[in-house]
């Protein structure tokens, strides 16, 4: 009986610690990370606090996060503006 113990138990050990490993790898993905609530927090608008105080950091992060994709956007667009070269006279 205690040969089953010898073998069973490094194996159920070795299943639960990859079972573990699956289930952080995918809290890691959903987690919050520190320096983007903090830049939330510094840079808040108002509608952001509402859903921040109503309905958590989750709401305040998607919204934030989708103004900051705008925002980012935007200024992609802008670098992507051709530049207006103003020709030299001559000598």
């Amino acid at each position: 009986m205690a040969v089953w113990f010898v073998f069973a138990v490094p194996i159920v050990v070795m299943f639960f610690a990859l079972f573990m490993e699956r289930v952080e790898s995918r809290l890691r993905h959903v987690a919050v990370q520190e320096d983007e609530v903090e830049e939330l927090l510094e840079n808040a608008r108002p509608d952001e606090v509402r859903a921040l105080y109503g309905h958590g950091i989750g709401r305040a992060l998607e919204l934030f996060r989708l103004r900051r994709g705008r925002a980012k956007a935007r200024a992609r667009k802008v670098m992507r503006q051709p530049t207006v070269r103003i020709p030299r006279p001559g000598p």
